[in-house]
């Protein structure tokens, strides 16, 4: 594990934990002496990875309101980034995966690679607390936060939306148009979006696709 810890820029006191961590469920359903995968982990990096990306956004972009902190904050922690990370550390080809999944090219696919690096901020946390963790995203996130920042999800917040609530298995957002005032040449629509049957955000706006993108803003300021 020494090279990968050296990409990580953490060495594990507990080697348990981070082979817990690059264990995907795959592997321990073949393997029946494997107790444990990395989804409780993957869980609970999912969690770090959100604060430590919140913390380093409000330190650093003293200018931005709640919307654009938010929307920097789902992106960094989205899952193109977090694959792309993965990929500059070699990560795939240290991953145990069930020969079904390591035939059908698992280790390349990015939901997969994404997972498997929350699920090492996780070990990491309970490893050696936040400085751990934190040395992980400052060692691998953060050098390709410019490529995250600069991707379309900064300014496609319905974008962003979708994808918290497919990776919380919440299903695709929905947006209803719930009322619509002013002249004809001067409309002003109201719209409000729907998750898992919930309202998450309203929003408005001189047509019908500025309303729902507000309404998605407002969404994943909720959810921050």
């Amino acid at each position: 594990m020494t090279h990968l810890e050296t990409s990580l820029g953490y060495t594990f006191r507990d080697q348990r934990l981070l082979l817990t961590a690059l264990t995907h469920p795959s592997f321990r359903h073949e393997q029946t002496d494997v107790e444990e995968d990395h989804q409780r982990l993957e869980f609970l990096g999912d969690a770090v990875l959100g604060l430590l990306a919140a913390d380093f956004y409000y330190r650093t972009c003293e200018t931005g309101d709640e919307g654009q902190l938010t929307r920097l904050r789902v992106t960094l922690a989205s899952t193109i980034p977090l694959a792309r990370a993965a990929r500059a550390i070699g990560l795939g080809a240290h991953i145990r995966l069930g020969r079904g999944e390591l035939e059908s090219g698992g280790m390349e696919r990015d939901t997969l690679l994404a997972d498997t690096m929350e699920a090492l901020l996780g070990a990491a946390y309970l490893d050696g607390g936040m400085p751990a963790a934190d040395c992980i995203f400052a060692n691998v996130i953060l050098p390709l936060r410019k490529d995250a920042d600069d991707t379309d999800s900064l300014d496609n917040p319905k974008g962003a939306l979708q994808e918290w609530a497919q990776k919380n298995n919440l299903g695709s957002p929905v947006y209803s148009l719930l009322k619509e005032e002013g002249q004809p040449h001067q409309k002003i629509y109201t719209v409000r979006v729907f998750i898992n049957e919930k309202v998450h955000g309203t929003g408005s706006g001189s047509s019908k696709r500025e309303a729902e993108k507000q309404a998605a803003v407002k969404a994943l300021a909720k959810i921050a």
